[in-house]
């Protein structure tokens, strides 16, 4: 059986516990032993980690330890699946470059909230598979740093003082032997109830992300 560890905490907006209750509950159909804590402590036991398949961070700002970061970023590094949406994982731990650097991206502000267009890009992927090339969304939408390296699955248009810029929104990248998952979609686990379609691309964001551990 798999196993996957999902952390969620830091600010209420996000409803953190309920979106984690919500991924717990679509990774269990697929063989998941899922164990959900509100505590970045099991983070501190990086051989612990290294068992798992898969650690999806539901945490919106806060702060982790060096010995919590250092538990996280080598046990993705050794293989396990990173998988996240919004600011529970790309607005965690502001400031911790390395962090940033392993989610590929760090939210910067949304000054647009309401409707707007997600697009496929052409890259094909079974995260993507099936899916509208282009969908209405209706959040906040995020804009945000990106790393270069990463894989673009999904852009939006973002208008922002008279200017048009593509903005990436769903993206996989490769930390070491780990694969990396992330969605600016999702933000609470209400909003991503109304959209079916991202929950399951979400689910299988996160199945593309542990399958990566036994490669």
């Amino acid at each position: 059986m798999k196993k996957a560890l999902i952390f969620w905490g830091g600010w209420d907006g996000h409803t953190p516990k309920e979106t984690a209750e919500l991924f717990a509950q679509e990774l269990k159909p697929h063989g998941f032993d899922v164990t959900v804590v509100n505590s970045l402590s099991p983070l501190e036991d990086c051989a612990a980690l290294k068992e798992l398949d898969l650690i999806v961070p539901v945490w919106t700002m806060g702060q982790i330890s060096e010995a919590q970061l250092k538990g996280l970023n080598d046990a993705v590094r050794d293989g396990v699946g990173l998988a996240g949406v919004h600011g529970g994982m790309c607005d965690a731990f502001r400031r911790r470059v390395e962090y940033a650097w392993m989610t590929g991206g760090q939210f910067v502000a949304h000054p647009h909230v309401g409707e707007y267009t997600v697009r496929l890009t052409a890259v094909k992927s079974p995260i993507t598979s099936g899916m509208k090339p282009a969908f209405q969304y209706n959040s906040e939408q995020y804009y945000m740093v990106i790393d270069p390296a990463v894989t673009i699955l999904a852009d939006t248009v973002y208008h922002f003082e008279g200017r048009e810029i593509v903005m990436p929104v769903v993206w996989t990248k490769t930390w070491g032997k780990g694969r990396v998952f992330y969605s600016a979609l999702g933000h609470t686990a209400a909003e991503l109830k109304k959209y079916p379609e991202v929950i399951a691309m979400t689910t299988r964001g996160m199945l593309w992300a542990a399958e990566g551990k036994n490669l």
